[in-house]
């Protein structure tokens, strides 16, 4: 897989214009939360984890949640840029009878490992799964991807106190930090920050990056970098709508979608260097 930064820019650039392309098609999405996650997307698929598309239900593959599972756009676009399935069928999106719903679907899409889209779901089924390979004697890890918005659920902090309790080192949660969330900003609704001292205070090994710098997210998601009796919290600072200047930092972007001006505006910006 690629390991320079320059493939892996390029990379998640490709996906953003095939979610962008998936959304305006469909005439629905949240395409906002979507390219805040990209780069994060494309640093576990492309460098970190350990699976195989032919074979995704290897039993020593890396598990990886989506918890924030209203941007499953961002997820297909991956996993087809992964080889998971064809891109051709990215088209589908939310039409009748299509795989790709609006939430990820472990029994309809390949390489997805549970449902989500209920906030608050993906940690507490993350520390399942990490206690469980722990009990079986399993090398591999599991990944979760949630929203800054989302840690306002309560069940994401019992799930943090068991997962320190049972000393889940396997175990990685990457926020996606971006300070908006549905219809307001992060500090007029419930302000959770700071993220990571509150993880540390249950715990965990914590820590902020630049999460649309993606030597950076790799070097976070690195097993080098797990504390042994630990789990991993990574608080990674980004911007809804990041790659789309009209779409950038801004709220009203969560859901919203393009017009076919703004759809031909994207696509020139994210074509410029591709």
């Amino acid at each position: 897989m690629p390991s320079d930064a320059h493939t892996l820019d390029e990379t998640a650039r490709q996906i953003r214009l095939l979610d962008l392309e998936a959304v305006f098609r469909a005439g629905a999405g949240h395409i906002g939360g979507e390219m805040s996650a990209i780069d994060i997307l494309t640093a576990l698929y492309f460098h970190t984890l350990n699976i195989d598309p032919t074979e995704p239900a290897r039993a020593d593959r890396d598990r990886f949640i989506l918890s924030k599972g209203h941007t499953a756009c961002a997820l297909y676009a991956t996993l087809a840029m992964r080889g998971f399935f064809d891109t051709a069928e990215l088209s589908t999106f939310l039409q009748p009878h299509s795989a790709l719903n609006g939430h990820p679907n472990r029994v309809k899409v390949p390489g997805v490992e549970t449902n989500t889209g209920c906030l608050g779901h993906g940690l507490p089924i993350a520390v399942g799964m990490a206690k469980a390979a722990k009990i079986a004697g399993e090398k591999w890890r599991v990944f979760v991807l949630c929203g800054d918005g989302e840690l306002q659920e309560g069940s994401n902090w019992e799930a943090a106190m068991a997962a320190s309790q049972f000393k889940l080192d396997n175990l990685t949660l990457i926020v996606d930090h971006n300070r908006l969330q549905q219809g307001a900003t992060l500090i007029d609704t419930n302000d959770i920050a700071p993220i990571t001292d509150k993880f540390s205070a249950f715990g965990w090994a914590s820590r902020t990056i630049d999460g649309h710098d993606i030597l950076s997210i790799c070097n976070a998601l690195d097993a080098s970098q797990v504390e042994p009796e630990h789990p991993t919290c990574i608080v990674a600072n980004t911007f809804k709508g990041q790659g789309i200047s009209f779409m950038k930092d801004r709220v009203e972007w969560h859901h919203k979608v393009p017009s076919r001006d703004q759809y031909e505006q994207a696509r020139r910006e994210l074509e410029v260097n591709t």
